[in-house]
């Protein structure tokens, strides 16, 4: 049982995997497109394209940051080494 447990979390991680690169790739491509299009109408065409494109970046790598950040805490909060709080009768 435990190695079709394994196989699922396997699994899931290539899908969760390939979610992602298709996230991070259409995010990308619509804040490029779109600070193209922003270009093209004020007829500066490489200045609104760059600049949305990196904050599309910008803003994948905080999102990226703070969601690793989430899910360790929660894998580190079940493991067996995280310190339990104690309320205050707790002694």
């Amino acid at each position: 049982m435990d190695d079709l447990k394994g196989r699922q979390e396997l699994y899931n991680g290539f899908g969760e995997t390939m979610v992602r690169g298709i996230e991070y790739a259409l995010t990308l491509a619509i804040f490029a497109g779109l600070g193209y299009l922003l270009d093209r109408v004020a007829g500066t065409v490489p200045l609104f394209t760059i600049v949305s494109f990196l904050l599309g970046a910008l803003g994948i790598g905080v999102r990226a940051y703070y969601a690793y950040e989430a899910k360790m805490q929660s894998i580190d909060a079940a493991s067996p080494w995280a310190t339990k709080t104690r309320g205050p009768d707790a002694g």
